[in-house]
Parts: C-alpha cells; sequence; structure tokens
C-alpha cells in the first residue's frame, strides 16, 4: 500500500523537481519551461484555497509523486469537471504509484462533489503510461486533438479522456 496524503507546502520543493523534470525532458506538460517554486507555491495555493484536491504519495520519507484535480475550464458551466494531473518522481516510475494517486484523487473529487474528470494526456505516441493507467481508472477516449503543441522539436497530440464522477450528469449539482 502506497501512503498517499495532503499536499502541503512543505512538499513544494520537491514537487516543484519532480514537476520540472517532467517539463524539462518529457511531454506530459506542454510547458516549455519549468516554473520555480515561488510559482509552484501560488498554483497550489490557489487550487488548494478554491477547493481543489492536492494530494501527495510519499515512500521511504520521500515525496514519489503527486496529484491534483484543478478546473477543466474556467467558463462557470463547467464549476463541476475537472482535469486531473499526476505527476511521479521518475525514479519511482512504474511502482504503482501513479495508480494509487488517480484512484485517491478520483475518490477525494467525488467528495468534493465534482462530475466529471477529464484526462488531457499530452503526446500520444510517448505517453501511453499514462493512457493505461486512465484506462485502467475507467476514464474512456473521447476524442485526439492532432498537432496541437509543438515541443522538443515535434508535433504532439494531445490525448483527451474522460471519467464519471459520482452521480455525474445523473442529478443536478
Amino acid at each position: 500500500m502506497i501512503p498517499i496524503r495532503p499536499a502541503t507546502l512543505s512538499d513544494i520543493p520537491a514537487i516543484t523537481r519532480i514537476y520540472a523534470e517532467a517539463v524539462t525532458h518529457g511531454t506530459a506538460s506542454f510547458e516549455i519551461e519549468p516554473p520555480d517554486e515561488a510559482e509552484m507555491t501560488r498554483r497550489f495555493e490557489h487550487l488548494t484555497g478554491n477547493n481543489f484536491p492536492y494530494i501527495a504519495a510519499e515512500t521511504g520519507g520521500t515525496l514519489a509523486g503527486y496529484a491534483y484535480a484543478g478546473p477543466y475550464r474556467t467558463r462557470p458551466a463547467y464549476r463541476w469537471s475537472v482535469e486531473d494531473s499526476v505527476y511521479i518522481a521518475p525514479e519511482m516510475h512504474r511502482r504503482g504509484i501513479g495508480r494509487a494517486l488517480l484512484d485517491a484523487l478520483i475518490v477525494e473529487s467525488e467528495t468534493r462533489g465534482f462530475r466529471q474528470m477529464i484526462a488531457v494526456i499530452g503526446d500520444s505516441t510517448q505517453q501511453t503510461p499514462s493512457i493505461a493507467l486512465h484506462a485502467a481508472a475507467r476514464f474512456k477516449l473521447v476524442g485526439i486533438l492532432e498537432n496541437v503543441g509543438f515541443k522538443n522539436g515535434r508535433w504532439l497530440d494531445s490525448v483527451l479522456m474522460q471519467r464519471a464522477l459520482g452521480a455525474a450528469g445523473t442529478t443536478k449539482p
């Protein structure tokens, strides 16, 4: 069992390092320059201050990964839909940490009353583990936006996956 807990401000240095690695060497994020700790703190406080879940996985006293749900879009009608983000330290990949974080994030998002979770997965060719992770968590493929990002010298797709939460669209919020 992988311990999952709410992320805290004291996690920001480790979260910043994990995200910087993903931005610099990967295609999961379409950011080009990794944000510094001050910006990651601002993002963390914005999300947690607006009732969005932000969680962390810790193994052996070290932050192994983190996940959060944030607004899918900013228009008011999207208020009940969230976009998930899951990032794992490179040395911790393939240990079930991503699945533990995603499962916990789903539960936490349902608890907070959100009705849909959207995964916007960058790079359909390099992010097949993320696509498989979301499929295993009962997300369904809803589309691929082709060639919408340019990073690391090539065009990248975005894979869109969706999962109903709680009562989903069967009742009013």
